[in-house]
């Protein structure tokens, strides 16, 4: 039809059929067809300017316009045949060509009926091509195939995840090997492909992985916290594929196939004994597949990397972003989290309530409503507690600067022999700890009577053992501090004198000895 609409916008220049169809590079009969057509039709250029190629058929052919089918009946709905095939596993077209038979016995045979199908979903399934603008997306995901390594001491074998990560604009090419697919793998595969790229993307574009996302939904999925954190630290943002829609994320798809074709086939012969020892043969493999020219384009993966992704990356950030489990925890009475085995203190303002830990290889931070309230090196001591005074009420601060070395000294700012009264306290108790109260009453007491006083008093009590705070109280209330003590009279010497009986005069006196049998009377 382009060739007509050139004839006849030729013809209504002035030239002339033999000049039409040297421009045209057609025969000259054939161009006396088209004009002769179009005048059966009544068309000129001027009106069929702007027309497209389907009227322009009609308008020249009436008679090739197809005939109504002559048969009687609609067709299939071929959308609900669709959704139960999308709702039902098990559902085939072979069942629903036979209802559909049961309901149409004029209608379509089943080849006609499973053709018309597949044509009208050909119609709806159309694929949107992305242009991937530089240095914006870096889609990451897992590939489905594992490399197996070998325990060199059990002969155990241990299959082993392949990360692979691909950039939009470039389709360059970055892919390990990790133990597993969890949280802390997932976590450090991505920070290692950051620093193999030199830069950070705008947008990581994933698959819903738990690791990456905790609740899938199409319009608000829940990301894992450590992740998110992750991705603000690098300033990347993170949009998750939709549920089962593997062509949100083609490009990883495509760069897990590549990797599995030309790196994992290609190593499928050798034998690993270690997971470094496979990351060293990928890392070699994965400069031959980014180096390897385009079949059906110009240049190879690192030159387009090198043009268009790695001018436009982001920098990465000062510090490598540090790995941190979250947890959520209550805060016990004793104002403590417990966070791996392991107590952690919290201002006891936050008792009973719920917040956030976050633990790390070598801190553990604690959150409330989004703002941290407490951090503590990280310890490995099972049922132990890490607390810091200031987190605990007043009263339990003072009450733990109840020592005996403390009390004593406190003593001494009286006076050295109330200073002296305290420590006879504490050693007459069975524990020091018994007799703290004594020396916290006996103390006060300073406060109320005089430190002067006191002093007075603790030299009575030390003459004559007086180690009781009831006493103490009693001697400051009946002023003994201010009476004269009486004087004490010297001890009398002991009596030594021969007309003494002595303390052995009362013992029994000894019984006599047997008789022998050879003794006579």
């Amino acid at each position: 039809m382009h060739k007509i609409k050139t004839v006849l916008r030729l013809a209504g220049l002035g030239l002339s059929q033999r000049q039409i169809a040297v421009s045209c590079r057609i025969g000259q009969a054939t161009v006396s067809d088209y004009l002769r057509m179009a005048t059966a039709a009544g068309l000129k250029w001027p009106d069929i300017a702007d027309w497209d190629e389907d009227r322009l058929r009609i308008a020249l052919a009436p008679a090739s316009i197809p005939a109504p089918s002559w048969r009687k009946t609609d067709d299939p709905d071929f959308a609900e045949i669709r959704r139960e095939l999308q709702t039902h596993k098990h559902l085939t077209l072979q069942l629903l060509w036979e209802e559909y038979r049961q309901q149409q016995p004029n209608g379509y045979g089943y080849s006609r009926y499973c053709g018309l199908y597949r044509a009208w979903l050909k119609r709806q399934d159309v694929v949107l091509r992305h242009e991937h603008r530089a240095g914006e997306k870096l889609f990451v995901d897992y590939a489905g195939d594992t490399i197996p390594v070998h325990d060199p001491a059990t002969g155990e074998v241990r299959a082993a995840a392949i990360f692979v990560a691909v950039l939009g604009a470039s389709s360059y090419t970055y892919a390990e090997a990790t133990w597993t697919q969890n949280l802390a793998d997932w976590i450090g595969a991505h920070l290692r492909a950051f620093e193999f790229i030199g830069g950070t993307p705008e947008i990581l574009v994933l698959d819903n992985l738990k690791s990456g996302v905790t609740r899938a939904c199409r319009y608000e999925p829940d990301l894992n916290r450590t992740y998110e954190e992750m991705a603000t630290h690098y300033g990347v943002a993170v949009i998750p594929a939709r549920r089962m829609k593997p062509r949100d994320k083609a490009k990883v798809e495509s760069g897990v196939l590549v990797v599995e074709r030309w790196i994992m086939a290609a190593l499928r012969k050798r034998k690993f004994f270690s997971l470094g020892e496979v990351n060293q043969a990928i890392a070699e493999l994965l400069t031959g597949l980014n180096n390897r020219p385009f079949r059906k384009a110009t240049g190879t993966r690192r030159s387009l990397f090198e043009a268009l992704d790695k001018p436009a990356l982001r920098a990465l950030p000062a510090e490598r972003y540090q790995y941190g489990d979250w947890a959520t925890a209550r805060v016990n009475i004793d104002y403590h989290v417990v966070a791996d085995s392991h107590f952690y203190s919290v201002p006891y303002r936050l008792v009973h309530e719920p917040v956030e830990v976050r633990l790390s290889a070598s801190t553990v931070e604690i959150f409330h409503k989004g703002m941290r309230v407490a951090s503590h090196a990280r310890s490995r001591a099972v049922n132990k507690a890490s607390t810091l005074d200031e987190h605990r009420p007043k009263a339990h601060q003072r009450y733990l600067q109840w020592t005996p070395s403390r009390l004593v000294e406190w003593g001494r700012k009286i006076g050295p022999l109330t200073a002296e009264l305290l420590e006879r306290i504490l050693a007459s108790k069975p524990h020091p700890e018994q007799g703290f109260r004594t020396c916290l009453g006996v103390i006060r007491l300073g406060d109320e009577y005089g430190h002067q006083r006191l002093e007075a008093v603790a030299q009575r009590a030390l003459r004559h053992r007086t180690y009781s705070y009831k006493n103490i109280e009693s001697m400051l209330k009946c002023n003994l501090d201010i009476l004269p003590e009486a004087e004490v009279q010297p001890p009398r010497p002991p009596l030594d004198h021969p007309n003494i009986r002595g303390p052995k005069y009362f013992d029994p006196p000894p019984p006599n000895p047997p008789l022998s049998e050879d003794s006579s009377c």
